[in-house]
C-alpha cells in the first residue's frame, strides 16, 4: 500500500500548487458544529440526498423549498404522525418530486432520527460521537435502520452535513484497486474493512480528515 505522502504528491501533480490543491479539499465540521445542528435539518438533508439519487441535483434543490413546506419543515415529530393517506396525498402536489418510494422513506427516516436522537441526546450528538475509524459501521447502520440510504447515499448524506467520511466514488475505487487494497468495487464487509483500515493508516500518517484523503485519492486517478 502506498503511503500518504505518495498520494499527496500525485494529487499535487494533478492540481498544481499546494494552495490550489488545498482549495479543492472539503472541510468537515467539528464535533461542536455537528451537535449544534437541529434534528429537522439533518432529516431535511437526508431526504434531499435520497431524492438527489439518480436525478439532477440542481432540479431537486430548486424544488426543495416546496418539500420543506409540504413536509412540515422536516420536523421528525410531525412526520412520524403522517398517515399513509396523508403521504399519498402529497403525490398530488406538482411542486415536489412525486416518487412514492422516496416519499415513504421520509417518514421512516424521521423515526430513525428520533430514535437515534433519544439514544444519544440529539442526532448531531450521535454523528459527532461516531468514530472515524469505523465509518463503514456508520454506513451499515444508516442502511439497516434507514430507508433509501444504501450504496453511496449514506456516505453522501454524511458528506453533505459535514460528518467526516470517505466516499467510494468511481475514482476512489479505481485508486484503491490500483494500490492493491481491493480487487473490485467493495461490497462485502471484508472488503470494506480493508478500505477502512487503509484510510485509518493514511489518517494516522497525515493527520488529515478522511474526506480530504478521499478527495486526494480521486485526484490521483484524474
Amino acid at each position: 500500500m502506498r503511503s500518504y505522502d505518495w498520494i499527496y504528491q500525485h494529487a499535487l501533480a494533478q492540481k498544481g500548487t499546494p494552495e490550489q490543491l488545498e482549495s479543492l479539499l472539503p472541510t468537515p465540521k467539528t464535533a461542536q458544529q455537528l451537535i449544534a445542528v437541529s434534528d429537522d435539518r439533518y432529516l431535511s438533508e437526508m431526504s434531499r440526498r435520497v431524492f438527489r439519487a439518480g436525478l439532477k441535483h440542481e432540479m431537486v434543490d430548486k424544488k426543495w423549498p416546496a418539500f420543506e413546506e409540504v413536509f412540515f419543515g422536516f420536523d421528525p415529530n410531525k412526520l412520524i404522525l403522517m398517515s399513509d393517506e396523508a403521504l399519498e396525498n402529497t403525490l398530488q402536489d406538482k411542486r415536489i418530486i412525486r416518487h412514492w418510494g422516496k416519499i415513504k422513506s421520509i417518514r421512516h427516516n424521521a423515526l430513525m432520527v428520533i430514535e437515534l436522537a433519544r439514544e444519544q441526546g440529539g442526532f448531531g450528538q450521535f454523528l459527532a460521537q461516531w468514530p472515524g475509524s469505523d465509518m463503514i459501521g456508520l454506513w451499515k447502520l444508516l442502511t439497516k435502520r434507514g430507508k433509501q440510504l444504501g450504496g453511496n447515499s449514506g456516505p453522501y448524506f454524511l458528506r453533505m452535513v459535514g460528518k467526516d467520511t470517505f466516499v467510494l466514488t468511481g475514482d476512489v475505487v479505481a485508486a484503491l484497486i490500483a494500490q492493491g487494497i481491493i480487487d473490485k468495487k467493495p461490497t462485502s464487509q471484508a472488503d470494506l474493512q480493508q478500505v477502512q483500515s487503509a484510510f485509518n493508516q493514511w489518517q494516522a500518517q497525515s493527520g488529515r480528515p478522511l474526506c480530504q484523503i478521499s478527495r486526494m485519492l480521486a485526484f490521483c486517478v484524474g
